[in-house]
């Protein structure tokens, strides 16, 4: 177990470090979690840690049910968030919680994020859902496990795939990111904040911008994720 443990733990301070280092989010703010399914562990950030005093020591480690397996620090506020959405998306193994000014700013606008350009249609091929805000009732049971409900019912309503679009923003909270590892989910968190700025930008031109034509961006999707992607090198 110690090995296991340990390579999950420098996962999950690696991605947390490139937090900081894409500026997508300032001070202690923000998290990324790293998870194994053959060992039924995570390793996610402490809470109110300074990046620049995290090391790969300091990441904790929990079970699905949110016991803690290895660490002595306090895990992330949004541990049972990153908990749901392991429970619920199968063959995600990271979790990003960015507070990263654009996307933040379409989560308090209580609003999706239309996709107007290919660059957005290379990340996923539609809008990138928000969710409703949390209802009184689920914040008074447990606000943390509330958000991650919150998330899953809304990709669920929406008939979203989670792999698929590996991104939300939770209405007056910020985003959410996840992937195929720790850091795949910061990226997408980086990737995210990226179009939500051009589309800020996009609408401050034109406030009837209309989405990119559905042909073009089935197009960009596929060639990057669809089975015959040819994006990247093989």
């Amino acid at each position: 177990m110690k090995s296991s443990t340990s390579s999950l733990r420098e996962e999950a301070f690696e991605a947390n470090r490139t937090i900081a280092r894409l500026r997508l989010a300032i001070l202690t703010w923000g998290n990324a979690s790293a998870f194994d399914p053959a060992s039924g562990l995570l390793a996610i950030k402490p809470s109110g840690l300074d990046y620049d005093e995290l090391t790969p020591d300091s990441m904790v480690v929990l079970d699905l049910d949110g016991k803690i397996v290895e660490g002595s620090l306090r895990p992330s506020s949004d541990t049972k968030t990153h908990l749901v959405l392991y429970r619920s998306f199968s063959g995600i193994r990271g979790v990003c919680h960015s507070h990263s000014p654009h996307a933040v700013a379409w989560a308090q606008a209580c609003r999706p994020i239309p996709c107007l350009g290919t660059t957005h249609a290379d990340q996923t091929a539609g809008p990138i859902p928000c969710t409703p805000f949390i209802s009184p009732e689920a914040l008074k049971i447990d606000y943390e496990e509330g958000t991650g409900e919150l998330i899953v019912e809304t990709f669920r309503k929406e008939g979203l795939d989670p792999l698929a679009t590996p991104m939300v923003v939770v209405a007056g909270h910020g985003p959410f990111t996840w992937g195929t590892s720790a850091m795949d989910a910061v990226h997408h968190a980086a990737a995210l904040e990226e179009v939500a700025r051009m589309a800020i930008l996009t609408y401050a031109i034109d406030p009837e911008a209309a989405p990119l034509p559905a042909h073009i961006m089935r197009k960009h999707w596929e060639r990057k994720h669809g089975s015959g992607a040819y994006y990247g090198q093989p």
